[in-house]
């Protein structure tokens, strides 16, 4: 535990409080101190929903420290319980109650008694794992207690769906765009003839996990949230799962190929429990080909060609490929860039800039520090170096050594950017309300490429704004003053240091004006002069 005024990765409780208000009729109860409850007022500024959030803090404060939690508790449970009529009440503790140790399950057990909805405490070590790891491990938690209590009832639905379909895994509240990135899954899957079965957590009740061993295959976009309950599904239900993300014209066909392959090679264990012995596996597969025929000008004898879509959707949907071959696109060949953020998306993007792009990333990097092994092979011959880190200065500090001429990360990697004059996009959560956006804007699937394109050409060749104020008279009038990552300045500028630098193009002045302080501080000036400045260039060799 440590104190920080940043974090990549908010404390467990906040994962398990996104995935039970992500689903629908699941009311949370949080069992916190007053100031652990910032979770509703942060949910209804970003994302802004028209419902409440339907989460409600249990108070720890002086009255119960002193008689004990389990009366308070109890009866939050059971008067949200009659006031709500949820399907499931959820209990977590925050870090900063679970030193209190106590016996929360016992709370629990004792109000399943007297409520009509499921009570489960949240199975999460508050003091091992962050957001997303809890995250992960609630979702799967939950899913795992209704397939087991279909079991116990005999109501699992077992009988597969007569068209292929699938699960979408890990789209949830406050994700990186993953309200957008659903409806583009949704349209992707369509394309390809597959019916969507159940979307989870987001906009799914838990009375219907039920249905999940219906669909022929899991699909996983985020590796944050989601493997844990596929990898249950597949060990228990024999449920394939895709787990590419879809992010990229050449990962998005990958994707796909993977999707195609297991329609082609889903085992007989997948039907089972098709209740109907006459229909084997050929004839559902028979029915997927003669359901997705290819357009009239073709042999209307073909079945769906993955290939041609792939190549299709490629040239004429996706602009990402014709622009990578474009003259904008070359102009950035060669150039720096720096990724942070989530592994998912930053290691997508990563390969984005390097592989379609041929843009040179000088570092990549990510705060999911569980998922590192993986993040490096992913990166591995798409980058300089690596660094795994959920420390912001360390980052900074990455960036302010590297001088990027872009960079692509989280709300943290943008505040940096600012004061060093380096333009940012964000391509990862944490984020603000700018990437909470209304209008369509997805980051997977062939019209997410147009999108990540948009972004990697506005990221660089914005940070020529300033110069070309200047040319045509504009605005950036303004002084320059300080600007630097470290709060002890040992040295100032003098008037005439900052006229000379006010004269230099905004657009290299950022990193002069780094360079300059560099060998000041490494020769020990504490004022800034013209002469200084001449002296640093001489250094460096301009």
């Amino acid at each position: 535990m440590k104190l920080a005024y940043w974090m990549y990765a908010g404390p467990a409780h906040i994962g398990t409080l996104r995935v039970a208000s992500s689903f629908k009729n699941v009311h949370a109860i949080m069992h916190a101190p007053l100031g652990d409850d910032y979770f509703n007022v942060m949910r209804s500024m970003l994302e802004r929903e028209r419902d409440f959030t339907p989460v409600t803090a249990s108070i720890v404060d002086r009255h119960v420290l002193a008689r004990g939690s389990q009366e308070k508790v109890v009866e939050n449970i059971t008067r949200k319980d009659k006031e709500e009529r949820p399907d499931l009440i959820i209990l977590t503790p925050t870090c900063t109650s679970s030193i209190l140790q106590e016996d929360l399950q016992n709370f629990v057990d004792r109000a399943a008694l007297e409520s009509d909805s499921d009570v489960l405490l949240a199975d999460v070590n508050h003091y091992r794992v962050n957001e997303l790891q809890a995250a992960d491990r609630t979702l799967e938690q939950v899913v795992r207690f209704y397939i087991e209590k279909a079991k116990k009832q005999n109501d699992l639905e077992t009988i597969k769906t007569e068209k292929p379909s699938a699960n979408i895994i890990g789209i949830f509240t406050l994700g990186f765009h993953n309200q957008h990135d659903s409806r583009e899954l949704k349209r992707l899957l369509n394309d390809l003839g597959i019916e969507v079965n159940e979307i989870i957590p987001e906009g799914g009740s838990v009375t219907n996990l039920k249905k999940l061993p219906k669909a022929w295959f899991n699909f996983i976009p985020y590796r944050e949230v989601g493997l844990m309950a596929a990898n249950y599904l597949e060990k228990e239900l024999n449920m394939p799962y895709v787990s590419t993300t879809p992010m990229g014209v050449v990962d998005t066909a990958v994707c796909i190929r993977e999707i195609e392959k297991i329609l082609k090679n889903i085992s007989l264990n997948n039907l089972s429990g098709q209740q109907d012995s006459k229909k084997t596996f050929d004839d559902t597969l028979d029915n997927f080909h003669e359901v997705r025929k290819l357009s009239s000008n073709q042999n209307s004898e073909s079945s769906f060609d993955f290939e041609e879509y792939i190549d299709q959707q490629s040239r004429f949907v996706s602009q990402a490929a014709w622009f990578s071959r474009s003259i904008d696109c070359q102009n950035l060949t060669g150039k720096k860039a720096i990724v942070f953020g989530d592994a998912t998306h930053a290691a997508s993007m990563t390969k984005i800039l390097a592989r379609e792009m041929g843009i040179r990333v000088s570092c990549a990097g990510t705060y999911c520090k569980h998922d590192a092994d993986w993040f490096r092979e992913q990166v591995q011959g798409f980058c300089d170096e690596v660094l795994i880190t959920d420390d912001h200065t360390q980052v900074g500090d990455m960036i302010a050594r590297i001088e990027p001429a872009a960079i692509f990360g989280t709300q943290m990697e943008r505040h940096i950017g600012k004061r060093l004059d380096i333009p940012c996009g964000v391509i990862s959560a944490p984020v603000h309300i700018q990437n909470f956006p209304l209008g369509y804007r997805p980051f997977l699937g062939y019209e997410g490429t147009n999108q990540i394109a948009d972004l990697v050409y506005n990221s660089f060749t914005l940070g020529m704004e300033d110069h070309l104020l200047e040319i045509f008279g504009g605005h950036d009038t303004k002084e320059v003053i300080t600007k630097s990552l470290s709060t002890d300045s040992t040295f100032s500028w003098a008037t005439d240091g900052l006229a000379e630098l006010n004269k230099i193009p905004g657009f290299v002045r950022g990193k002069i004006k780094r360079n300059t302080e560099k060998f000041a501080r490494e020769n020990g000036i504490t004022e800034i002069t013209v002469e200084v400045m001449y002296a640093a260039k001489e250094a460096a060799g301009a």
